[in-house]
């Protein structure tokens, strides 16, 4: 029984940042310099099936990006991580279980800006992984002059759509900020964005 075991992965989590579902981890106190590790996942419609992820095998890494692995958006996953050095491994360590569709995490969207002379096209650019750009993204959109709390609401608008803003009777620094928002069991939002700003109708 001279079997020497490697520490085990700690704080082992599964958690939804920016719209992925990433599994992270912290080395196990006393881990060697060259250890790696490798990811595998279950999905509870297929419990004690463990799947392998074949780019988080061996990586030097401390998370791993599992969104575009998942097999099924709308089913709890968990997933295991172990740690290997030379011809030592350690104990598996799993993850609480999540869903996507669930628990998804959104981010603020880029808002992008097309200023004509009484027009403003906007629209809003999301850092998506391909695997769920089919998803019905939307985005809310604030409209305010600089300084005052009164703030045009545009909700609800697709993901690639543009909204265009009439800016005929407007003169002034006027700003714009927006969130993704997410519908599944209720609507979810993200933060906003940090407010773009713009002098509109300035004769000078």
């Amino acid at each position: 029984s001279g079997h020497v075991q490697l520490p085990p992965p700690q704080n082992v989590t599964l958690l939804s940042k920016d719209f992925d579902m990433i599994l992270t981890w912290t080395p196990g106190e006393g881990s060697p310099p060259d250890v790696t590790y490798t990811v595998r996942y279950e999905s509870q419609e297929r419990i004690d099936k463990w799947i392998k992820v074949p780019h988080c095998k061996n990586i030097r890494s401390t998370s791993c990006n599992l969104t575009c692995v998942l097999p099924n958006f709308f089913v709890k996953v968990r997933a295991r991580v172990k740690a290997v050095s030379g011809k030592f491994q350690s104990p598996w360590v799993e993850s609480q279980f999540k869903e996507y569709h669930l628990d998804v995490e959104l981010a603020p969207p880029v808002l992008n800006m097309n200023v004509k002379e009484n027009l403003i096209h906007v629209n809003a650019s999301f850092p998506l992984a391909t695997c769920v750009e089919s998803f019905s993204w939307m985005y809310d959109l604030n409209l305010w002059e600089a300084g005052s709390g009164d703030k045009k609401q545009y909700e609800g608008i697709f993901r690639k759509n543009t909204v265009t803003i009439d800016t005929t009777a407007l003169r002034g620094n006027y700003c714009l900020s927006a969130r993704s928002s997410f519908q599944s069991i209720d609507f979810k939002h993200s933060k906003f964005s940090q407010p773009v700003c713009v002098l509109l109708n300035h004769k000078g």
